[in-house]
């Protein structure tokens, strides 16, 4: 019988794992080549996945709510229309008898990748590596329940357990006391500096009259990520205040033609996208990432934007190119992206790349931030309200008092690959060139 294994596809950077959310045919069902078959949520985008065959659905590997990592079989299609099947992914113990004359003679550490200390249970190489960060033993792991696959623990089980591992440290310490030695030792590693963290948090009790309020799906996923920038990179902020009247009048000034002419309203942002794209190409190693002990210099200037949902939840849209567009594609691209964030309607490929990202805090009333390295990038800019002040003005006659339109710039860098003589003169470098904006500019 021909099969097609449907697997999970790679969906963006760092993105490794995805939620099934929803399936949109159920065993039986006939599907189309390129029909929607699937719908699933990654900590960047939810999104439907087409079927790469045509045929019948025979085989569902992950049921909805479930966490499936990228590569993984999620399902089979029959192509020629039967409904008989295998299960197209062998089991742990066929695989280990497979493979047990390779590893007869293997390491203990070779071993301990394929089986538990105690038993035959597979665990996927992500949940390995956070046991390995957090140092919980091959004992400790197997007495995680998991919910997901066949028993298998996921990534939420693991964390979980490890968020309650505090008050749990007596039972566990003396299950693992009265466990015999095993036959093969695998060397624990040294638990990572953040692990004592997770320990010591107090957790808050509620007291009778408060609600009690399960975070989303999104939100866990931005929390996490949120942490693990923090843990990852020393942040350090600079602040810089521009005067932006000359945009403000020039903006005045052109935003009812650019409307009638372009279809699309004219904002602050492409404006100071622009200002950005050019700073980055004045200092590219603004422009970079982090692997190990080497630095990624990116050739592309890709912008995020940070934009809020309905929900409340932030997604990071990509202008890509930025610094290739000018104004006009620039706030056609801002409007559409954001557009499409408001509607749910963004694809994978709109949240992938991003060099550098913007979050313009302005927007919620607010002068100034601090905001969080969205990572694998080691800068993030944010946009202060734009406000009229007082303030001096020098002219060749003297200087007098004035009004002006003036915004916080706050440049938060990554101090491993970013030293504060470059992340202060970069935010000095936007400052500059939108204080020196045109105000006869043509559009």
């Amino acid at each position: 019988m021909a099969q097609m294994e449907i697997r999970l596809p790679k969906m963006g950077e760092s993105v490794t794992e995805a939620t099934i959310t929803n399936w949109l045919k159920n065993i039986g069902d006939t599907v189309a080549m390129d029909e929607p078959l699937v719908e699933v949520a990654t900590d960047k985008v939810d999104n439907e996945l087409p079927s790469e065959a045509e045929g019948v659905l025979v085989k569902i590997f992950f049921e909805k709510d479930q966490v499936a990592q990228v590569g993984d079989v999620i399902a089979i299609i029959s192509t020629d229309g039967s409904l008989t099947t295998e299960t197209a992914t062998p089991k742990v113990e066929e695989i280990i008898q497979e493979i047990a004359p390779t590893i007869q003679n293997a390491s203990p550490s070779l071993i301990s990748e394929v089986t538990s200390g105690s038993g035959n249970k597979f665990y996927s190489p992500l949940v390995r590596s956070i046991a390995e960060k957090e140092g919980i033993s091959n004992n400790e792991l197997d007495t995680i329940p998991g919910t997901g696959q066949e028993g298998r623990v996921t990534k939420k089980d693991i964390l979980d357990f490890v968020a309650n591992r505090g008050t749990n440290s007596v039972s566990i310490t003396a299950s693992i006391q009265s466990t015999p030695t095993p036959a093969i030792i695998t060397p624990v590693a040294t638990p990572a500096p953040i692990a004592p963290v997770a320990k010591e948090v107090i957790p808050s009790i509620p007291s009778g009259g408060d609600e009690i309020i399960e975070m989303d799906r999104m939100r866990k996923l931005i929390a996490d990520h949120m942490v693990m920038s923090k843990h990852t990179s020393p942040h350090v902020t600079s602040f810089v205040e521009a005067d932006v009247t000359n945009i403000v009048k020039w903006r005045e000034k052109i935003k009812d033609g650019f409307k009638k002419r372009e279809g699309e309203n004219i904002t602050f942002t492409p404006i100071f996208m622009e200002a950005i794209a050019k700073a980055i190409k004045d200092f590219p190693m603004i422009n970079v990432s982090v692997n190990g002990t080497q630095i990624i210099k990116k050739k592309d200037i890709n912008l995020g934007m940070a934009t809020a949902l309905p929900s409340g939840n932030l997604i990071v849209p990509v202008i890509k190119n930025a610094d290739r567009l000018n104004l006009t594609g620039l706030t056609k691209a801002v409007n559409q992206l954001a557009r499409n964030a408001r509607d749910n309607k963004l694809k994978p490929e709109d949240i992938q790349g991003g060099t550098y990202t913007v979050t313009n805090v302005g927007s919620f009333g607010n002068v100034m931030g601090t905001p969080i390295i969205n990572q694998p990038q080691v800068a993030i800019l944010a946009l202060g309200a734009v406000r009229k002040m007082p303030a001096v003005i020098e002219t060749p006659e003297g200087d007098f008092i004035g009004i002006r339109h003036k915004m916080f710039l706050s440049h938060s860098y990554d101090h491993r690959v970013v030293d504060g003589s470059l992340g202060g003169q970069f935010v000095r470098r936007v400052a500059d060139y939108l204080e020196s904006f045109d105000i006869n500019r043509e559009i």
